[in-house]
C-alpha cells in the first residue's frame, strides 16, 4: 500500500523538511509526497489528483479524532490487510478543509486540540508513519508506557 502525503504549502529547504526526509527513508511501506499550492487555484492547479479505487482518505483536521499510536498503526494495517491500494494523508492549508471535503474522507485525525503549521503537522505526519510501520514490523522504536 503507498502512503502518500499531500500537503498544501511548499516546505523547501528547513529544519522541518529535514526531519521529514528522515523519517520517510526509513519507512518499510512505499511512500510519495505530493506539494500542492496554498489555495485551490485557478483551472485545477492546486487540485488533489485523483483518487483511484482502493484509495483510503485521511486527513489531518482540528475536528479529528485523536488516535494513540497504536491504534493509527493497527488502522494502516487493516487498510493494508484489506487491499487498499494508497492511503492518501491530506495537510490543509492555512484554513483547513471545509464541512464538504471532510465529508468526503475515510477518516479525520488531530494531533492534539492545538494547531499545526503545516510543516510541523508534516513532520509529525511522517514521524507517526514510521512509528506505524515499525510497530507493524515488531521493531522496538515504538515503547508502550
Amino acid at each position: 500500500m503507498l502512503l502518500h502525503i499531500i500537503a498544501r504549502g511548499k516546505i523547501g529547504r528547513s529544519p522541518e523538511a529535514d526531519l521529514v526526509d528522515r523519517y520517510v527513508k526509513r519507512l518499510t511501506m512505499p511512500y510519495r509526497i505530493t506539494e500542492l499550492p496554498e489555495g485551490s487555484g485557478k483551472g485545477g492547479g492546486g487540485r488533489l489528483p485523483p483518487a483511484g479505487p482502493g484509495t483510503i482518505t485521511v486527513m489531518l483536521d482540528e475536528k479529528g479524532r485523536q488516535l494513540s499510536s497504536m491504534d493509527f498503526a493497527r488502522r494502516i494495517e487493516g487498510w493494508r490487510d484489506n487491499g487498499a491500494r494508497e492511503c492518501r494523508f491530506l495537510i490543509g492549508a492555512a484554513d483547513g478543509f471545509d464541512d464538504t471535503e471532510r465529508a468526503s474522507a475515510d477518516l479525520l485525525i488531530a494531533f492534539g486540540a492545538m494547531t499545526w503549521p503545516h510543516m510541523m503537522a508534516r513532520a509529525m505526519l511522517a514521524e507517526q508513519l514510521w512509528r506505524a510501520c515499525s510497530i507493524l514490523s515488531g521493531h522496538p522504536y515504538h515503547r508502550e508506557g
